[in-house]
């Protein structure tokens, strides 16, 4: 699908070359609002009211960097990030880096079939375990987008990330949080470090929101569009495609920040500082607001995010595999392999231990999630930073030396996670 957008040439309109541009971003935005972010949301919303809005919003910053990047080795090098480290590293390197990205994209794929579970089970009461064999045949649906071109796809992943908007400015609007106090949760605060417990919902909520796989993603899908093959016509595509994917990261800051204020509104401020879970978010919210209809909103926006979520790892999948070992597999294997091999903890946990093991399976994703993404996060800003590799797009000292300190971040972050899991 390389250069299969059509792109208006120079002197149109600035609106119709933005148009052609949008739609990457919204697919990379996808992985920053999935199933694998609500539990931690909820549960910093319900534990400490806004104050990890700061951390949210940390996340989302270091998210739209990233991205920024990963835009940029695709424009300039005509690379994505798994084919620039097959061509620099050695191959046990990237045997290596090709597993932990794999990882990733089953842990992700373990969280959309949970939350796609759960949701049809809270809105048509399907067991979780017959939720999760169902999700198997979403296959059938990503086939059917990849045939009607690129296109097809993004505008799809878009009317769902509209739904999901929709769901929350009405749950909003039926929350009515004080304002003062979620402006004011925006501000960092000494207490996220300090206390244990909210320090180590804010690694979660880190960690649940950059997603490794994106970064792959989105290096690739930058070149769909049919820009010229020049300088100038780089420059210009990545004022583009760093526009596109920074407005639909604020739509996956607002969504994510949503559930927090949500959970923050009605159960933190009611002295329900138990809610962990979201099945008992779903359970509690249309009671606690008085209003039916908002735990139905609640389940309808989750069941897109696990479906939207289907297809963009399906889609990461295929250029991990395709650019790191040169390996195409037809889409439906693909999906089928990865899917499947997702499918099975959820069954086996779900039928031994029930809801509550369904949810401990969800945040072990995201904790296998972050230790992966430093595999992705460390290749990504080597390549952007090589004169050599990027040529007149490579970055600058400033943007570098943000990189590396969000990468040195998000290493620290990991190893306080595995040494709270070693000394329990």
């Amino acid at each position: 699908m390389n250069a299969s957008v059509p792109v208006p040439g120079a002197g149109v309109h600035w609106f119709r070359r933005f148009l052609a541009f949008l739609g990457p971003g919204y697919m990379v935005s996808v992985g920053y609002m999935d199933p694998g972010n609500w539990a931690t949301d909820i549960a910093g919303g319900s534990r400490f009211g806004y104050m990890l809005l700061s951390v949210i919003l940390l996340s989302n910053l270091m998210a739209i960097v990233l991205q920024a990047l990963a835009a940029r080795l695709g424009i300039a090098t005509g690379l994505d990030l798994a084919q620039a480290c097959r061509a620099r590293y050695s191959r046990p390197v990237n045997l290596m880096l090709w597993v932990a990205c794999e990882i990733a994209i089953v842990a992700c794929d373990l969280a959309e079939v949970i939350g796609t579970a759960i949701a049809l089970n809270l809105l048509f009461g399907i067991p979780l375990v017959w939720g999760a064999v169902i999700t198997a045949l979403d296959v059938f649906l990503v086939l059917l987008l990849m045939r009607r071109g690129f296109r097809a796809l993004e505008a799809f992943v878009i009317a769902l990330l509209a739904l999901i908007f929709g769901c929350f400015v009405v749950q909003m609007v039926l929350a009515a949080p004080p304002l003062q106090a979620v402006l004011g949760g925006f501000l960092p605060k000494a207490e996220v470090v300090t206390n244990p417990a909210a320090l180590y919902l804010a690694i979660g909520i880190i960690g649940a929101t950059v997603m490794p796989h994106n970064l792959y993603l989105h290096s690739s899908i930058v070149q769909t569009r049919a820009y010229p093959r020049t300088d100038e016509g780089r420059r210009s595509a990545l004022r583009w495609a760093v526009t596109d994917s920074t407005i639909a990261l604020m739509l996956a800051l607002f969504v994510n920040a949503a559930i927090l204020i949500t959970a923050a509104t009605v159960f933190h401020a009611s002295g329900r500082t138990d809610v962990e879970e979201i099945e008992q978010a779903y359970e509690l919210l249309s009671p606690m607001l008085g209003v039916g209809i908002a735990s139905t909103l609640f389940a309808v926006a989750l069941l897109a995010s696990g479906i939207n979520s289907t297809v963009t790892a399906t889609l990461a999948g295929q250029i991990v595999m395709e650019g790191f070992l040169r390996i195409r597999l037809p889409d439906w294997a693909r999906r089928l392999l990865t899917r499947g091999i997702a499918i099975v903890p959820v069954v086996v946990i779900t039928s031994l231990y029930g809801a509550q093991g369904t949810a401990k399976l969800l945040v072990f994703s995201q904790v296998v999630l972050s230790m992966q993404l430093p595999f992705a996060v460390i290749p990504l800003v080597r390549c952007v930073t090589d004169r050599r590799l990027m040529g007149k797009l490579v970055t600058g000292r400033l943007l570098a030396a943000v990189a590396w300190g969000i990468s040195g971040v998000i290493v620290v972050l990991n190893l306080k996670v595995l040494f709270d899991m070693a000394t329990g």
